[in-house]
This record gives C-alpha cells, structure tokens and sequence, in this order.
C-alpha cells in the first residue's frame, strides 16, 4: 500500500494473511462503522491485481446507506431461501468423514447467520465486470469474472489487515437482475461477479482451515 495506511494494519506474515483471511459471517461487528477512507484502501489495493489484457474492467459499487442495505439484504435472503432449497445447499454436502461433516455444518450454520442479517453491515461490496457473456462460448464467461474475482480477493485480503472482516457470497446473483436494480448498475452492460458483507471483524484471530494435503488435488505432468 503506497502511503501512510489510514488505519494502523495488522501485523501478518505473507503466509498468514494468505492462510487466515476467511469468509467472516458471526463475528461480522454490525454496530461498528466503516469509514470510507479504508474502503478507498481497499479497493486501491485491489486495482493492484492482474487483469486480461491490461484492460480496467473492474468495477465496485460500495453500499453504506441504510435503505438499499436493507434492499440487498432483503434480496439476499430471498435468493438464500432458493439456494437452500437446492442440493447444492452447503449444509446438504456431505463430505464423507466426521471432522469435516461438522465443519460443515457449522459453516452452514454461520451461512444461515448472515442470510438473516445481511443488511446490518455497514457496507455491501459488489464487484462487477464491463460487460456481459449470456449466451456466448463458456471462454467469454471464464475471461469476463477472470478479470474480476483477482481484485476482490485482493480486496477482502486488504480488508483483512485493517481488520475487516469479509465473506465472498454468489447467492445474490440467483436474481443479478434485482441486485443490479438496486444499486442502478446497468444489468445489460454490466456483470456482478460477486459480492461481500464488509464490517470490522469481532477479535482478529483466524485460524486456517480444514483442506485437503496438497498430494490429494495436485496431478503431476497429466490427470
């Protein structure tokens, strides 16, 4: 970050923001606000990933008012109840061993947590792409939300060192078209790839999370 950080940053190892930086859901302080100067942080942060082409296609529309919170709140939830209805609910997934299974539920549980109290951050971040691929090769898709999902991650990982914590969500984008109305983002010419509760995180210790050994996922030379 160039410049003087205009909140004192915490002190993490490359290694520990990149291992700790998690999707923050009931330790989200909702009675404490957000000053724009450290979301402006943030968000210079995140122009500092890679994007295809050099080009800027990265924009973030950041809600800090009251009234269309409670509209994207009220959104969300509405998307929640359909996606936890599917088999595709995180708490229907079942990962095969005990330790894990309770892990699960546990972040189904938080998932639940922030689908009824989505509106009380004191900002909602969306992270949009110029332009649209419905309909075209999967390629269009993949490149659009490539140029996008690097400067988000860079984002929630800024916020992580001012003490933010975040929580990357695609649920709202079971209806794109109501959350775009809302904050006026021309649905026609711009993609929501995804959005964020932002609020300061109660207490700054994170853990890493149960994953898999690297041997279990990496396939040498060929699958």
């Amino acid at each position: 970050m160039s410049g003087a950080p205009v909140t004192e940053l915490l002190p993490l190892s490359a290694d520990e923001l990149l291992t700790t930086t998690r999707a923050v859901r009931k330790r989200l302080d909702f009675s404490r606000p957000v000053a724009p100067e450290v979301l402006r942080a943030c968000v210079a942060v995140a122009l500092q990933a890679p994007s295809g082409s050099n080009r800027w296609t990265l924009d973030f529309v950041v809600v800090t008012g009251e009234e269309r919170r409670h509209a994207l709140g009220e959104a969300y939830r509405d998307a929640y109840a359909s996606y936890r209805a599917s088999s595709g609910y995180i708490g229907s997934v079942d990962k095969g061993h005990p330790a894990l299974n309770h892990q699960q539920q546990r972040t189904a549980g938080a998932a639940d947590y922030l689908a009824d109290n989505f509106h009380r951050a004191p900002a909602i971040v969306l992270a949009c792409g110029r332009g649209r691929a419905d309909g075209l090769p999967a390629f269009r898709a993949i490149n659009l939300a490539a140029s996008v999902h690097p400067g988000m991650w860079s984002f929630m990982l800024a916020a992580r060192l001012h003490g933010l914590g975040t929580c990357w969500t695609g649920v709202s984008l079971i209806d794109e078209l109501r959350t775009a109305e809302i904050v006026g983002i021309p649905h026609a010419e711009i993609t929501i790839c995804a959005i964020t509760p932002v609020a300061y995180a109660i207490g700054t210790e994170f853990r890493p999370a149960l994953r898999p050994e690297p041997d279990e996922v990496i396939h040498w030379e060929v699958w």
